[in-house]
């Protein structure tokens, strides 16, 4: 899925990464069409697994979670906001501190149903303003230690996680650095795009290719029967079709797209147990806009929420009760707004949490406050740390044990965030 985001930095990045995958392509398996499969280390299968499912939602580019989820309760916003500030009359889900932008409307019945909320003032453990550190620091979530691996490739293998289905980042032929590590997972742009070139009756490759490795060595010939076992998934899933449920409509996104075969697979391959998803284009430096339809912020955001209804919608009451779809981005915005009409990098953000175990309809963490005291470093104050938020997720409704094997020295938030399973 395409990251545009406006800043010099961010450009570079994407640059850089394209050639470095360009380079690095010849070096793959051979004819293998918008996936990437990384089986470095089989774990043992754990099929007793009964948690949620965890959709990971990245907005690339720096989130401006107080566009989102507004604090018109506190009089620094409107200050700081002259002309891009959501006004009052606008927001949407009854609160009398906190109120969603009107662009989030299709997300509303899951606001009152209490199967969506909000946390505020969640980040890193420190400032990190460039888009490729912080992302890369936001993924790995192991700061001061020397661990290298992606923070849900880490819960997988606590998880005991075996099945390259397990784990799937979806929209994207590059799975995320979070899923970075030994435990088996998959990347692929869709699920009918999942395919060897040239795999058909005539030219049926994949067999050819596991009866080559047909007694190769024992870690070859694995490698070998998960790649080919995942093809011959995904090509009965792309015979089987879908349509999706309770007429649920994406919309014509990428995001929708990726989110359409989530929920697919959600419903179809009962051994999923995390997905990534990105949506990108939140680096707002200019023209945010006030909250009307045709500004930036407020176009972007109604796509975000048309796409998460549709993924909820289709998956009903039934399906959503063992999901759990959090957002997460590397960084919030500048309180102030520029003298371009947007917002720079910050510090504080906001998450979304959506699912069957959440106790919605609120949000949640301790305001820090927009005064200028209260800020830090002209941006909004962290006072949770989004990795403990995860935690109280991953050990609420995953069951993970040992939260310390994900997130090294972090305990969990008591938020109450989510019931139990």
């Amino acid at each position: 899925m395409t990251v545009t985001c406006g800043c010099d930095e961010q450009r570079r990045v994407t640059v850089s990464r394209r050639k470095l995958l360009a380079a690095g392509a010849a070096g793959a398996f051979a004819g293998l069409v918008g996936s990437q499969l990384d089986t470095q280390l089989a774990f043992a299968a754990d099929p007793s697994y009964s948690g949620d499912v965890l959709v990971l939602l990245s907005l690339r580019g720096g989130f401006d979670g107080l566009s989102a989820v507004v604090p018109a309760g506190d009089p620094g916003y409107y200050a700081a906001r002259p002309t891009i500030g959501v006004p009052k009359s606008q927001l949407i889900g009854g609160g009398t501190f906190f109120g969603l932008h009107p662009a989030l409307a299709p997300l509303l019945p899951y606001w009152t149903s209490g199967k969506l909320a909000a946390v505020q003032a969640v980040g890193q453990p420190a400032p990190n303003r460039s888009h490729f550190s912080a992302m890369e620091e936001l993924e790995r979530a192991a700061p001061g230690t020397s661990v290298r691996t992606g923070w849900l490739n880490r819960m997988l293998g606590s998880l005991k996680s075996a099945d390259p289905f397990g784990a799937v980042a979806m929209g994207t032929a590059r799975p995320a650095r979070v899923l970075d590590g030994p435990a088996p997972h998959l990347g692929f742009t869709s699920i009918n795009g999942l395919a060897l070139s040239g795999d058909d009756a005539a030219k049926p490759l994949s067999a050819t290719m596991a009866a080559l490795y047909r007694g190769a060595p024992a870690r070859l010939a694995h490698t070998a029967q998960q790649l080919t076992g995942a093809l011959d998934r995904a090509k009965a899933l792309r015979a089987a079709g879908y349509t999706p449920a309770n007429g649920a409509s994406y919309p014509a996104t990428d995001l929708g797209a990726a989110l359409r075969d989530v929920a697919r697979l959600i419903k179809t391959d009962a051994r999923l147990m995390t997905a990534t998803v990105d949506s990108g284009d939140w680096d707002m430096h200019e023209n945010l806009g006030p909250a009307e339809p045709g500004r930036r912020m407020h176009d972007q955001l109604a796509r975000l929420a048309a796409a998460i209804a549709a993924f909820a919608t289709d998956l009903g009451p039934d399906g959503l009760r063992r999901v759990t779809l959090i957002t997460i981005s590397e960084f919030g915005r500048r309180v102030a707004q520029n003298g371009s009409g947007g917002l720079d990098h910050g510090y504080g953000n906001m998450m979304f949490v959506l699912g069957g175990g959440v106790r919605g309809g609120k949000v949640y963490g301790a305001w820090p406050g927009l005064g200028a005291g209260q800020l830090r470093d002209g941006d909004l104050a962290v006072t949770t740390d989004y990795r403990a938020v995860i935690g109280e997720i991953l050990r609420a409704r995953c069951r993970v044990g040992d939260l310390s094997s994900v997130f090294p020295g972090v305990t969990a938030s008591s938020l109450g965030l989510v019931a139990a399973r």
